[in-house]
């Protein structure tokens, strides 16, 4: 009666990693839970469920440190990322790629190059997503496909022409809308219609004549409303009524 009346019961049974249900009978933090800062089944560094967890450490990151050997790599990783920066670098070769990319997202960019060549992607991911220029570019030709999107969305706009023919679409398509104006001729002959598509839509007007006899008419729609009109009049008996019908909306704009 007396934990349900200080709030400190949950409406549910906790359990904690292994599945067996705990009580705060034996919990080592007595005098925090009579100050209210952990809460059975809602701020509880033993509980499975990874935001109470988090919870937990966000109220006391000053007991962050003395969780990062925890045998649950759920409560070393929310440790991670609220300990001392001096304490987490001897996780950086943590058994479980979910710490190692916690303490890749925390650690000086310093050390975080030395962690770009991980084994696993979530950790490489979090690699790229951090590091800076020439750092940056050395994942450029990760073999992981999401680590080079990642790249692709950050990298300096005038080195993106390293990734034009990246075997990815998506990665490609990353590109064409972030590539510089000046550059995007190059898409034109892009094997994928949807980043020939983001490159017209981006390409400067004039220049939308390298994508006018597209074979994907979403790039030639494109054409049509984006072009200066005397390409547009190419247009206008287009074999998809929709193409035409936007070729001759704009020829008829411009006759009024």
């Amino acid at each position: 009666m007396g934990e349900a009346a200080n709030g400190c019961c949950a409406p549910e049974q906790a359990t904690d990693w292994t599945g067996r249900a705990f009580s705060c009978e034996d919990c080592p933090h007595q005098e925090m839970r009579a100050l209210g800062r952990c809460v059975l089944g809602r701020v509880c560094v033993r509980d499975v469920r990874a935001r109470r967890i988090d919870k937990f450490f966000a109220g006391n990151p000053e007991l962050a440190g003395r969780y990062l050997d925890h045998l649950y790599f759920e409560v070393r990783t929310l440790a991670a990322k609220h300990a001392s920066l001096f304490e987490i670098a001897r996780l950086m070769s943590d058994k479980e790629a979910e710490v190692r990319a916690m303490v890749a997202m925390r650690l000086p960019l310093a050390r975080v190059k030395d962690m770009r060549r991980d084994r696993d992607r979530k950790v490489r991911v979090a690699c790229a997503m951090r590091l800076e220029g020439a750092e940056l570019l050395a994942m450029a030709q990760d073999e992981d496909y999401y680590v080079r999107l990642t790249v692709a969305r950050r990298l300096d706009p005038a080195l993106l022409p390293i990734k034009i023919d990246d075997p990815e679409p998506e990665v490609r398509r990353t590109v064409a809308r972030r590539l510089p104006v000046e550059r995007l001729a190059a898409l034109s002959g892009d094997p994928d219609p949807l980043v020939r598509r983001e490159a017209a839509e981006r390409i400067a007007p004039a220049a939308l004549v390298l994508f006018a006899h597209d074979d994907d008419l979403r790039v030639r729609h494109v054409v049509a409303e984006r072009a200066p009109l005397d390409l547009v009049a190419r247009l206008r008996n287009d074999p998809d009524e929709a193409v035409a019908e936007m070729a001759r909306s704009r020829l008829a704009q411009e006759e009024r």
